[in-house]
């Protein structure tokens, strides 16, 4: 769907974490076409569409390509997503919502929980997410993760994203961040993320929703269906100061200008020494390892780079995803 503005046409491709990975140029495992690929059909400035059938180990695929010219000033290109991190929507009706001409899966999802009865999924994706140039997230743990396995040398930190320049690259987006409290600074080691690391604190703020923040401290760094901590610890700041401190991770909507700390194991021990009342300073930030300022980035991991195969790929399970890819030097994108 395309909106006309000042007699001419405004297209938003919009791109909605559902599932999937990045590749670099190309599909990973492909051979040629099998009857061809048609040509590519326009369907606004700055956007083409071609479908087209490939021979693949298990049979032929049926491959739909939305090819769109970064360059063309008239096409943004976004992340969709619900109204919280730990949120669900179909990539029809988050697309619906914003008038976008398209929209693909990307990244994978917390979205069971049976390994951990009781705890209810979040709905949180494993890697970080940026919309608008706004950090929402950050990755979890590489054992927390769901999905196939990841290729040696990759991370859940591995993102695919689109600068402030309207180039798109493949990159890592890590966390830093402290919490200072007057016995001294820890590190933050989890930000709106579904899983923290062991012996963590990780911070919590209004765009993580209103699910239950109990799944932070289930599974252990190298297994998502350990059992969960016993040991934890939940401190609320606002205003730089402590207002509530609890035994256990709460649910609720956080409000605006307020953070929720979340420590389990070593990170609850260090929240635990903390009262109502005292200062309290929580920093974070979210950044590209290349030092790209980012409109957008989804998570994922590569397939592709420089047109070859990445080593340590699965070659024989047959798992039909949708992919990215970047061609003329992040001018342009296939997805």
């Amino acid at each position: 769907m395309a909106a006309r503005r000042a007699g001419r046409f405004t297209t938003a491709l919009a791109v909605l974490l559902a599932g999937g990975a990045l590749a670099g140029t190309a599909l990973v495992g492909a051979a040629a076409p099998a009857s061809g690929a048609p040509g590519a059909e326009q369907i606004a400035p700055g956007v083409e569409y071609r479908e087209f059938d490939l021979a693949a180990t298990h049979g032929t695929v049926r491959v739909h390509v939305i090819g769109v010219d970064l360059d063309d000033k008239d096409v943004r290109v976004g992340l969709l997503h619900p109204d919280a991190v730990a949120a669900r929507g179909t990539v029809s009706r988050l697309a619906t919502a914003q008038g976008a001409l398209a929209g693909v899966n990307g990244d994978f999802f917390d979205i069971t929980e049976t390994q951990h009865p009781g705890v209810a999924a979040t709905g949180a994706s494993v890697g970080p997410e940026i919309a608008d140039g706004r950090a929402l997230k950050a990755a979890v743990p590489r054992g927390q993760r769901f999905g196939p396995a990841l290729p040696p040398g990759t991370t859940t930190e591995d993102v695919l994203g689109v600068g402030t320049d309207r180039r798109a690259r493949l990159d890592r987006l890590t966390l830093s961040g402290t919490v200072t409290t007057p016995e001294g600074q820890v590190k933050l080691g989890g930000f709106n993320q579904y899983a923290l690391p062991v012996g963590s604190v990780g911070a919590y703020t209004s765009d993580w929703g209103p699910v239950s923040r109990a799944r932070t401290v289930c599974g252990t760094d190298t297994e998502r269906g350990a059992p969960c901590s016993k040991d934890t610890y939940e401190v609320t700041v606002r205003d730089g100061r402590v207002t509530r401190t609890a035994g256990a991770p709460g649910s609720g909507a956080v409000p605006d200008g307020t953070t929720v700390l979340v420590g389990r194991e070593a990170g609850a021990q260090r929240l635990r020494a903390l009262s109502v009342g005292e200062a309290v300073r929580v920093e974070h930030r979210v950044t590209a390892v290349s030092g790209v300022p980012y409109a957008f980035a989804v998570g994922g991991f590569p397939v592709l780079r420089g047109g070859a195969a990445v080593s340590g790929l699965d070659g024989t399970t047959a798992a039909v995803r949708t992919a990215v890819g970047i061609a003329d030097g992040g001018h342009r994108l296939l997805l």
